[in-house]
């Protein structure tokens, strides 16, 4: 039931942002701000990639009040006081626990041999890991999902979207993620088979948590020093889906989690949209 419920919103918000028209919205630079200034060159295709801009500011702006007034905080406080060692298994379990939603996507990219590495992954550490807390198979553990699938199918973005809470996204990935995905998870069916509602926005919960509270550090550097946060955020995003989609060919990234918040300019040859230059 919960599972109908998401997908008609989902579906509902996809045919609302094609109807709905907006005017760009451009950055002010502050009268005060007396750096130079270095921004990311902007294309037309970039225009026409965020016809949607003045309705994405403003949800972009709501998930700011939520992650200054709530995320934030929880994430702070989750870093000061939760020992590194419990947050690096709650970390392990979680990513255990998303395993087969990356092995159905790597098979449906034909990617066979990622896909049995991380099966065997999941069996090891779903054993003697108990339930994925401890890697025990070490080494880099490459996410999949079905909006990198259609990405790998040849399938482009469209336009950009910014989704209440969960951030920067776009059609592709919406549809990937929100819809398609959950029918690869395990987890998802027992909670939809047992109405187990409480189990899912327990998990939802976590991982946010555990996803903010690992670049919370970075994302205050980037506010910081960007002229337009929002036009940062959205060249961020952006670059880091074509770095997944590409398996990491091409561009050196840092973690950044499905919240939206991704670090890396759209042109390898570009600055951070809306960065300052640090030298003086």
């Amino acid at each position: 039931m919960t599972l109908r419920y998401v997908k008609s919103f989902l579906a509902l918000l996809i045919v609302s942002a094609y109807v709905v028209a907006s005017a760009p919205v451009y950055a002010e630079v502050p009268t005060n701000y007396k750096g130079s200034i270095i921004l990311a060159a902007t294309t037309d295709e970039d225009n026409v990639n965020d016809p949607l801009e003045r309705v994405n500011r403003a949800i972009f702006g709501f998930n700011e009040i939520v992650h200054e007034n709530l995320l934030g905080p929880v994430a702070n406080a989750y870093n000061r006081n939760v020992p590194q060692t419990v947050r690096t298994g709650v970390s392990n379990f979680l990513t255990n626990l998303s395993s087969p939603i990356s092995i159905a996507n790597n098979l449906l990219q034909g990617d066979v041999l990622a896909a049995f590495d991380l099966f065997v992954r999941l069996v090891v550490n779903s054993t003697i890991g108990i339930g994925g807390i401890a890697d025990v198979v070490g080494g880099e553990h490459r996410s999949e999902d079905f909006g990198q699938t259609l990405g790998v199918w040849g399938m482009g973005e469209g336009f950009y979207l910014v989704l209440p809470i969960f951030g920067p996204s776009n059609p592709r990935d919406l549809v990937g993620k929100f819809i398609v995905d959950p029918y690869f998870d395990p987890f998802a069916h027992w909670v939809d088979n047992t109405g187990r509602d409480t189990a899912s926005y327990a998990k939802q919960g976590m991982s946010g948590i555990d996803e903010f509270a690992g670049v919370v550090d970075e994302l205050n550097q980037i506010r910081k020093t960007s002229v337009d946060y929002y036009a940062a955020i959205r060249s961020l995003y952006r670059q880091k889906r074509k770095s997944e989609i590409s398996n990491g060919e091409g561009l050196d990234l840092p973690p950044i989690p499905n919240l939206g918040y991704d670090l890396a300019p759209e042109d390898f040859n570009q600055p951070l949209a809306g960065a300052t230059n640090r030298s003086q």
